[in-house]
């Protein structure tokens, strides 16, 4: 394939969206050291507007839900101004404008959520009416039906932000976050000595679809991108995040829909699992299937008809 001579990656500048960007430019430099690669910081209106929840963000600036996260990053990249986006996939609306496509993503970390406290034993561990945070509704809703005495917070901010509001105040007695987050930043396997880590099974608390993944977008027209990203993208962590958001499109749900969703390969078969909450409340809807690797979207149109 014929080389550019630069490749400009955007990200967004929060401490966690670096290392996602760092772990790419290594990943591009080592596969094409001919070309330079060059990063572009750009902040987006999820970052600008930490003072409200997402949703009252996405409705006071006109946009869809994950798309707080995007918005500006694909500004840059429609204008030219960057050649690729890297997100957390979770962040990413499940359905892109024509003109972009996500191509590939790199190796998935873990997938699963973590609660985040100031006392040993985890979630049964936490008190009656313990004041939990967390800006998901997908989390808030699995934590109100696993302990209905809990109180959800809202709670915005970055990883680290988050930790200090927890260790540093008494407005929170957990909080909850990813583990992919934690252990990129170094915060698993390692505790902080004020704070107590517990990973919760992706089969007892449902992840979000495409969770621990680093997505690589570009413009749909920019075949030689196309190319080098596919290069460096990892094919069974986008053949299971692929079948998470196709589940995701078929269910029509956004960043304020409860649900939870994973997959796991084995051998020749991809599983999938999802559990779902009605938005007006109630007991969420469940649903297991096993298909072939070899067919992900119909694997997950079997899991959403087998929800419905």
């Amino acid at each position: 394939m014929a080389a550019r001579e630069i490749i400009r990656v955007g990200t967004r500048g929060s401490e966690l969206a670096l290392w996602q960007a760092n772990a790419t430019e290594q990943m591009l430099r080592a596969a094409f050291p001919e070309v330079e690669v060059v990063r572009c910081v750009i902040k987006t209106t999820g970052d600008r507007r930490t003072d409200v929840a997402l949703s009252e963000v996405a409705k006071s600036e006109g946009t869809l839900d994950k798309g707080v996260f995007t918005k500006e990053l694909e500004i840059a990249l429609e204008a030219g101004e960057i050649d690729l986006a890297v997100h957390s996939l979770k962040d990413v609306p499940t359905v892109l404008a024509a003109h972009f496509c996500i191509p590939a993503t790199l190796e998935r970390a873990g997938v699963r959520d973590a609660l985040v406290s100031k006392q040993e034993g985890g979630l049964d561990a936490l008190p009656q009416g313990a004041r939990v945070g967390t800006s998901s509704v997908r989390r808030a809703r699995q934590l109100q039906w696993l302990r209905p005495d809990l109180l959800i917070s809202d709670l915005r901010g970055n990883v680290p932000t988050r930790l200090k509001k927890l260790s540093d105040a008494d407005d929170y007695d957990a909080i909850m976050l990813a583990e992919a987050g934690l252990v990129r930043l170094g915060y698993l396997p390692n505790s902080d000595e004020r704070l107590f880590f517990d990973v919760l099974d992706e089969q007892v608390f449902y992840p979000a679809a495409g969770q621990g993944a680093i997505g690589l977008e570009i413009r749909s027209d920019d075949g030689w991108m196309k190319e080098v990203v596919e290069r460096i993208g990892h094919g069974d962590t986008f053949l299971r995040v692929s079948a998470e958001r196709e589940f995701l499109r078929l269910l029509d749900a956004g960043c304020h829909t409860p649900v939870g969703v994973f997959s796991e390969l084995e051998n020749d078969d991809l599983i999938m699992s999802a559990r779902v909450f009605p938005e007006a409340g109630g007991e969420p809807r469940l649903a297991n299937v096993r298909g072939s690797r070899q067919a992900p979207f119909e694997v997950a149109k079997q899991l959403f008809e087998t929800l419905v």
